[in-house]
């Protein structure tokens, strides 16, 4: 992708109403655009990350064996009725008549509608387990959108809805989505601790939110320290079996940690003193297991075993999509910008021209990027005619892992700049080289994704 023909609509000032580091980058890298209050654009670079982590998510649902669907936005109220939601979810939900004066509403989550698909085809017990997700937007009127799109109105989510036979089933679908998004927040770069949460109005017995620390975030945490030191890695675990979802699962919530809607103080004080940590924690995703609380009042059943029918166990789990980019920045940024990781970047690097219009420095340029595409690697190529400061300026800004310079100078000595955006520092290479070093500092990169 030549920069002289892509939109990317870069900001030099700082906006006066973004309060947040990602809200600020995020309208300054021309990422989004706001169109009503906590409603926004997803502008090309935008849509490309959000595309990543999208796929990503996608990858390690499929992984874990979920199975991908899509439902409307827009929902009946007669569903949210026999529920008994309707009436106690509040002003958050918004609610629509159309045409024909029927009740309707802009879905802010789905457990009643997968409840109805459920139960509208699936009759034995034989048909399960079953877990169905969807990436879909969801609309919440929040009475104070804020902090860009970590607190906007309409917003991409994955909400995965798992159906079980027994309560035992269905606690091992709930802990293998915590396995399923440990994966997928390390994919993304990221630290997502799972803490004892509050279910609120979803409801149910178990829940833990995935919470990535940042002074900016809504909610108050309190943890153990040890917690930070865990990570997933790439361990590889059959998500078939109880014993090793609930191991991981015990790994990583053995240790305190706890949004402050059930702290406990006194737990909390059993911690080593020097362990005992309080911080802010943005939440971007969170999984609950709540039995039959909604299969019992609308009729979801199967015929089991012994030929008698039972209500299913459920669960729902889900991951902010969208609030993800804006975690993700909060996480990594500095001064001069975003700092993406390779997880996520939207290109996987920056080629920069230090003298646009040279026969030599364009032909050496656009090798490069031949050779670089064929080794997978997206490239964005900055050919604009523009001096070097204002070029370096717009890709610390945007924020991808790696630069790439080129410039007559260096090309007399066969070298061009290869520059990390994470640390700053930069080594000169034989072009031939610098393609090699990225295509392996991506080749875990690539390895990770999943494909059935």
């Amino acid at each position: 992708m030549r920069l002289s023909r892509y939109f990317l609509p870069v900001l030099k000032e700082n906006p006066a109403e973004a309060q947040i580091v990602s809200h600020r980058l995020m309208l300054r890298a021309g990422m989004i655009k706001q169109q009503a209050a906590g409603i926004y654009s997803w502008l090309p670079l935008g849509l490309k990350v959000l595309k990543r982590i999208e796929q990503i998510v996608h990858e390690e649902q499929g992984r874990a064996g979920h199975i991908p669907l899509l439902m409307p936005t827009l929902q009946p109220a007669d569903l949210w009725r026999e529920s008994g939601r309707y009436d106690d979810y509040g002003e958050e939900m918004l609610r629509i008549t159309d045409r024909h004066k029927r009740d309707m509403l802009y879905g802010p989550t789905n457990e009643e509608m997968i409840t109805d698909i459920f139960r509208g085809h699936v009759n034995s017990y034989k048909d399960l387990p079953l877990t169905l997700y969807q990436i879909q937007w969801k609309f919440r009127d929040e009475i104070r959108p804020r902090f860009g799109v970590m607190r906007g109105r309409e917003f991409l989510m994955k909400d995965g809805y798992n159906f079980d036979l027994t309560r035992e089933d269905a606690l091992h679908a709930y802990n293998r989505h915590l396995v399923s998004y440990l994966r997928t927040y390390e994919r993304m770069g990221l630290q997502a601790i799972p803490m004892r949460a509050d279910s609120g109005p979803i409801g149910g017995e178990d829940t833990h939110e995935f919470l990535v620390l940042a002074e900016t975030g809504e909610s108050e945490v309190f943890y153990d320290s040890a917690i930070t030191e865990l990570r997933f890695g790439d361990r590889a675990i059959d998500y078939d079996d109880p014993a090793a979802c609930r191991a991981v699962l015990d790994e990583f919530t053995s240790r305190y940690a706890r949004t402050d809607e059930t702290h406990d103080e006194t737990l909390f004080d059993q911690i080593p003193k020097d362990r005992r940590r309080s911080a802010r924690g943005i939440e971007v995703g969170q999984i609950f297991y709540f039995g039959t609380k909604y299969s019992e009042p609308m009729g979801a059943t199967v015929v089991g075993p012994d030929g008698a029918r039972v209500p299913v166990h459920m669960g729902s789990h889900g991951i902010g999509v969208s609030r993800l980019l804006g975690a993700i920045i909060e996480a990594s940024h500095d001064d001069r910008g975003i700092i993406w990781p390779e997880g996520v970047t939207p290109f996987h690097v920056g080629l920069v021209n230090l003298k646009q219009g040279d026969a030599s420095t364009d032909s050496a340029c656009e090798a490069l990027e031949r050779e670089l595409r064929a080794h997978g690697l997206e490239v964005l190529y900055d050919d604009r005619d523009e001096r070097a400061g204002a070029k370096f300026a717009t890709m610390d800004l945007i924020g991808l892992p790696w630069r790439i310079t080129v410039g007559p100078r260096g090309l007399a000595s066969n070298v061009v700049e290869l520059t990390s955006r994470r640390s700053g520092e930069s080594v000169e290479l034989p072009p031939a080289q610098a393609v090699e070093r990225l295509a392996a500092i991506y080749a875990p990169v690539f390895a990770a994704s999943w494909r059935p």
